[in-house]
């Protein structure tokens, strides 16, 4: 897509823009998956089952719009957004597991575990992370960053410094005091990380410098850590039909969240100031950023 053609696709309403991007990475995970009559057939339908269970697709969304805040769109970053997405999900089918967080419902359906059995979502999950890496393989390399960088970044972000980081310290905070450092800790890794390397992963599939490559990388910091403390408030103050998952879970299971922590109040101010942050470290792209600063205000306000 030519640079005025994203300049017009940048007007549209984002209501529009999110559901136009959102079909966008459902066409492409349709095409880039395995069918669900591909023998074992089992172990696709319930990948599929998870990944077409009607998520917002915000991650793969922000790699879409931070490649195009670099004035790109010919569809290279589409590969990085459907192999975050795919990590993403397979993260969400481990998480519900009994051992884990123990959910019966995600995204209004039940669970994996509860459809397939929980020996066919573990192994869902285990092919989810792996195909991630199948579709990012066929990202075209730019001038700035090889194969290997696009897969060290996905890697990294998904692996136990990070995504698994995060999970375990989740687990191992329930039931106990915690402090402000270590809840902050868990944020970064259990969600943050993925929303960083989506925003990344977008704008090196633009070629984009390591400069603006950081500059993003801060964006999506504030704004991941901002998305999980509303979540932590969405999870006390809305209905398990809302949220399409089981409401009042962290409390249930004495999990550290920043309601919890700080009061309802002082978490709805802690993710206003997150959000704040995260359009500052916008400031060196002015207008082009447009769509990525109503994205932070989107997730900000969002109810579910």
């Amino acid at each position: 897509m030519k640079r005025d053609e994203v300049q017009r696709d940048s007007d549209k309403p984002l209501e529009i823009y999110l559901r136009e991007r959102a079909r966008e990475v459902d066409a492409a995970l349709g095409r880039l998956l395995p069918k669900a009559s591909v023998k074992p057939a089992t172990i696709h339908r319930a990948m599929r089952y998870s990944l077409f269970a009607g998520g917002k697709r915000m991650r793969p969304i922000l790699c879409l719009a931070a490649a195009e805040a670099c004035a790109e769109r010919d569809g290279n970053a589409l590969f990085a957004a459907c192999a975050v997405e795919c990590v993403h999900t397979y993260s969400l089918i481990h998480d519900d597991l009994p051992c884990m967080d123990d959910d019966d419902f995600r995204r209004g359906r039940p669970t994996s575990h509860k459809v397939f059995g929980e020996g066919i979502a573990v192994l869902a999950g285990d092919a989810l992370l792996t195909v991630a890496f199948e579709i990012l393989a066929a990202i075209r390399e730019v001038r700035r960053y090889q194969l290997k960088d696009f897969v060290a970044e996905l890697a990294f972000a998904a692996g136990s410094k990070q995504l698994i980081a995060g999970q375990v310290a989740d687990l191992e905070g329930e039931g106990r005091k915690s402090s402000r450092a270590e809840l902050r800790f868990i944020h970064k890794r259990k969600t943050a990380a993925m929303i960083v390397a989506s925003a990344k992963l977008g704008a090196m599939a633009a070629n984009a410098t390591r400069e603006r490559v950081a500059a993003f990388a801060r964006f999506g910091h504030y704004l991941g850590l901002a998305f999980q403390v509303i979540d932590d408030i969405l999870d006390i103050t809305q209905t398990s039909e809302k949220l399409g998952k089981s409401a009042g879970k962290d409390a249930a299971a004495q999990k550290i969240t920043y309601p919890a922590l700080i009061g309802l109040d002082a978490a709805r101010e802690e993710a206003r100031r997150l959000t704040a942050s995260a359009h500052k470290a916008l400031e060196p792209f002015g207008m082009k950023a447009t769509r990525l600063r109503q994205l932070a205000d989107y997730l900000l306000a969002r109810e579910y």
